[in-house]
């Protein structure tokens, strides 16, 4: 953004009890890499300058190696231990981002963030000094008492599921997280941009995310996440290589190779043409044999 600096801070310091797993949910499998991976991935082509990646403190050296050195994430400049609580993480995070004029928080357990979110969270940013992606809710939702009795229906079109990147102006969220620190209101954190809410009676702007942008939290989330990621691998495959149908772009590069050479494009189109017609042919035939 110009002279602006913008920095992520990617949190990855969670525990996973509800994946019911030995290995934290951020590590886990996904499609050959781990969930953590792809988040980085999407930071690492887009806007942002630096990342800040805070992690476990025992795990500091392991996703330096197995993660940051590995995959060649270049702008991950800082990887730092959490704390106990997640607000705890992301305040360590805000003190190593410093100094910097703009800050997108994330979590590091939704892998299907796009550059497209990233820079729509930071306009809202930009525009609003406090941001975040969501998407309105599809389910009824019921506000009940402490004995699960139903006690209000809020109406469905002013409510919005909260997902991550949430962007903000630097000291905006650094004011908000220092006055929640100061212990003087109990609240319970779910998210940054309600301490801005909070103590700066700060209001966020909402803009779209998706809603494949989950959070992988427990076993059904993992398989959700793997059933995205062959969807996504099976369209990238559609747009890179299955130009022609019925895989005859395949037909005739293997021929090609099988030639040694390169043939002209008249050819190429001629030969496409021929073998479409002789699919057009074997499925109008009956199935027994016999002739139309």
């Amino acid at each position: 953004m110009n002279d602006r600096t913008v920095k992520a801070i990617v949190l990855a310091a969670g525990q996973g009890k509800r994946m019911k797993s030995a290995v934290p949910k951020q590590y886990l499998l996904l499609g050959g890499h781990e969930v953590l991976y792809y988040s980085l991935k999407v930071f690492e082509e887009s806007l942002v300058d630096e990342v800040v990646l805070v992690t476990g403190a025992d795990e500091i050296s392991w996703c330096r190696e197995h993660i940051v050195e590995k995959y060649g994430f270049s702008k991950v400049k800082k990887i730092i231990a959490g704390g106990t609580e997640r607000y705890d993480s992301v305040y360590a995070g805000l003190l190593a981002a410093a100094p910097c004029d703009y800050v997108l928080i994330h979590d590091g357990a939704r892998p299907f963030i796009t550059k497209e979110m990233i820079q729509k969270v930071l306009r809202g940013a930009v525009d609003y000094g406090s941001c975040t992606t969501g998407m309105p809710v599809k389910d009824t939702i019921k506000i009940t008492n402490e004995k699960d009795m139903a006690e209000d229906t809020p109406d469905r079109k002013k409510l919005w599921a909260v997902q991550t990147p949430q962007g903000f102006f630097y000291p905006v969220i650094l004011k908000a997280h220092k006055k929640f620190r100061e212990g003087k209101v109990e609240v319970a954190v779910t998210d940054d941009t309600m301490l801005a809410e909070i103590f700066l009676n700060k209001q966020t702007k909402m803009v779209n995310g998706s809603y494949r942008n989950i959070k992988v939290t427990t076993p059904e989330d993992m398989k959700i996440a793997r059933a995205f990621t062959k969807d996504h691998r099976d369209q990238e495959k559609n747009r890179q290589g299955r130009r022609y149908p019925n895989g005859l772009n395949y037909i005739w590069e293997r021929r090609e190779r099988q030639n040694g050479r390169q043939l002209k494009r008249k050819n190429r189109n001629g030969f496409l043409r021929l073998q479409r017609n002789r699919q057009r042919e074997v499925k109008s035939r009956p199935a027994n044999g016999g002739t139309i």
